[in-house]
């Protein structure tokens, strides 16, 4: 029955309250981000784990774990702000793509991926070493 596949589904509900999220993940959004946060999902994982997926005022999405560690963050056609970016990467797009904003940064396992305002998507292993243009 479909029934038990949506019940499979993790629970998503919306939040307005900051608190909701743990500790690192308020620290981290005061520190780094200027806008206040419009509205949070909270996504309870069917497996166990939270993870939340915040949307600021001016659109910016930042996703947390549910240790409050940031997994990525889009900020549309702005800038993601340098203090979130690590300096290697940063240091390699001004290098080498003169002009170029980071707008996108998403932590993986194994890598960080970055795409640039013209929608250029690159790869950096861990220590921000590039790998490869995707």
């Amino acid at each position: 029955s479909t029934q038990g596949v949506s019940s499979a589904a993790s629970d998503v509900y919306k939040r307005q309250d900051v608190n909701v999220l743990p500790v690192a993940a308020r620290t981290f959004l005061k520190n780094n981000f200027k806008k206040s946060v419009n509205h949070i999902n909270v996504d309870k994982q069917t497996f166990g784990g939270t993870e939340y997926d915040v949307i600021l005022n001016d659109g910016t999405e930042v996703e947390f774990d549910g240790d409050g560690r940031m997994k990525s963050v889009d900020c549309g056609n702005n800038a993601v702000p340098s203090s979130v970016v690590p300096k290697a990467i940063s240091d390699y797009v001004s290098r080498n793509y003169k002009g170029q904003k980071i707008v996108e940064l998403e932590i993986n396992k194994n890598n960080y991926e970055v795409q640039l305002r013209n929608g250029l998507e690159l790869k950096f292993d861990r220590s921000g070493r590039f790998l490869k243009v995707d």
